[in-house]
């Protein structure tokens, strides 16, 4: 991978609104497109307005980092999950399904490589339904031997049987809740 597409961040479009927002009191002709958007690296909300000819949909990738390889999108702006629209919020599972399995080695490496945070609390445990029995079980595989797959976990970690659902709920939880006091995955700016 290269430097710059390792710099470039991306976003998948949970939501695109061809004549902006409803409760923009400009005359239609006036309001930019707008889309609603979950950045894949960080899990950020975004904000995305258009040039006025834009043409996107639910599901499509864009570009929103660094700006100058941005196509067709002239502002980005962070915003929190109730800022969403109803759609872009009933896409958000769908959208962060989608990019854990796209990028299976990333999420399987989680659980290869997950630390301690405190003394008492470890990344591990911050997964729904993942007490101390079933952290050290993981522990204890991945001293063995690295897993390879999410199937291999789930045959090699007795208790754990949706190793990638776990993960999804978690990242969703992140996503969604602006009080966490320990966030993984989705990083927000302060």
């Amino acid at each position: 991978m290269s430097e710059s597409e390792s710099e470039r961040e991306t976003a998948v479009l949970l939501d695109f609104l061809p004549h902006g927002r409803a409760e923009d009191d400009r005359p239609q002709y006036q309001k930019p497109p707008l889309a609603y958007a979950l950045t894949e690296a960080e899990f950020r909300l975004l904000e995305l307005t258009f040039d006025q000819d834009a043409d996107s949909g639910i599901g499509d990738r864009v570009v929103v980092d660094p700006p100058e390889e941005r196509e067709g999108v002239e502002e980005v702006r962070e915003i929190e999950y109730e800022d969403l629209s109803g759609t872009a919020q009933s896409e958000l599972e769908h959208a962060v399904k989608d990019i854990v399995e796209n990028d299976r080695q990333r999420f399987v490496d989680f659980y290869n490589d997950a630390q301690p945070i405190t003394l008492r609390l470890h990344q591990l445990n911050l997964l729904p339904g993942i007490g101390k029995k079933l952290r050290n079980n993981v522990l204890e595989e991945r001293k063995r031997q690295p897993f390879e797959s999410f199937d291999d976990i789930e045959e090699r970690v007795a208790g754990l049987h949706d190793p990638k659902g776990v993960l999804v709920e978690r990242i969703l939880e992140e996503v969604r809740e602006d009080d966490l006091k320990y966030r993984t995955f989705a990083h927000r700016d302060e």
